[in-house]
């Protein structure tokens, strides 16, 4: 990475790049941002915009409209473009439409030098993921997805709620495919040093597995009604993406669940793309932590893991 700035190129300015764009400014997370549209009079005006607000921030950042060629010393590029899930639209229902817009993005900005970090965030995001790794011959470590991090900070919110205690103390993951079939390990769930089942067991007038399986379903399902309610998604998920190249930037070694390509983790050898805990650090997806999962809970996995496969296979 850079040892002069913190440059980051995001190509894409819409809703959710610029939710991006926006927490990046009021949180002073890099030094140089530069914004790569298709729509180049709109990336004009959010460049713009963003600058009006300098003033206001604590930050010095310097934010620009760019090219591609912008790209070549960038620590980090985030991509966001691609078409909006529409109501009632899965994100594996978006694969053939985005896969032809990443076509036009990814050899870009392979072929300006870039030698840094993917960061992916548009859906199937998992999909994306890997064809962003296959499109631009990176190692695996430097292709990441924003996965299932914000479905897993919306299980700690919730937990928070349930159990009564500050979410950042719900040592809880969604793993799988950011999509329908993305699950819960609760075997692997923590209230601070609790395990969840503990909780149950002990007090099974107050707390239930009925009321946990909600839980996970209003997990699943949130991006659903937040479409139907306002059309998007966009400001968890750009806060998501702010919050993964901080660790970058950082050298955190935090753990999120990216999007990675697992190594033989499970059992699984495919090079599919997943939400699963790994440990991210200016050198990217640095450790991927496989979890103990129950024959129940592995069965789940795989089984997300071969829809993944197959839908990137499906792709003509």
């Amino acid at each position: 990475m850079s040892s002069i700035s913190r440059k980051v190129v995001l190509v894409g300015t819409g809703m959710v790049g610029m939710s991006f764009a926006y927490s990046a400014l009021n949180q002073s997370i890099c030094d140089e941002l530069v914004l790569i549209d298709l729509n180049e009079v709109r990336a004009k005006g959010e460049a713009m915009d963003l600058n009006h607000g300098l003033a206001f921030s604590n930050s010095s950042m310097k934010i620009y409209f760019g090219d591609y060629s912008d790209c070549s010393n960038a620590d980090i590029v985030v991509i966001c473009a691609g078409v909006n899930q529409k109501e009632g639209e899965t994100r594996l229902q978006l694969l053939q439409r985005n896969y032809k817009v990443f076509e036009a993005i990814v050899p870009r900005v392979v072929s300006s030098g870039f030698e840094g970090i993917f960061l992916v965030a548009t859906n199937p995001v998992d999909i994306m993921t890997r064809i962003t790794y296959e499109l631009s011959g990176f190692n695996a470590a430097k292709v990441i997805g924003t996965g299932t991090t914000l479905d897993t900070a919306r299980l700690r919110y919730l937990l928070g709620e349930y159990f009564e205690i500050d979410p950042r103390h719900m040592h809880a993951y969604v793993i799988g495919e950011h999509g329908d079939s993305e699950f819960v390990p609760w075997s692997q769930a923590i209230m601070a040093v609790k395990p969840v089942y503990d909780m149950l067991e002990k007090y099974p007038d107050r707390y239930k597995r009925e009321d946990l399986d909600r839980i996970a379903n209003e997990v699943r399902t949130a991006a659903y009604e937040i479409i139907k309610a306002k059309g998007s998604t966009y400001y968890g998920i750009g806060m998501a993406i702010c919050r993964i190249v901080r660790a970058i930037f950082h050298n955190e070694n935090s753990v999120f669940t990216t999007s990675v390509r697992l190594r033989g983790e499970y059992g699984l050898r495919k090079e599919v793309f997943i939400g699963n805990p790994c440990i991210i650090n200016s050198n990217g997806a640095n450790r991927i932590l496989e979890l103990k999962l129950t024959d129940e809970e592995l069965e789940k996995f795989k089984a997300s893991y071969d829809i993944l496969d197959e839908s990137f296979n499906s792709i003509s």
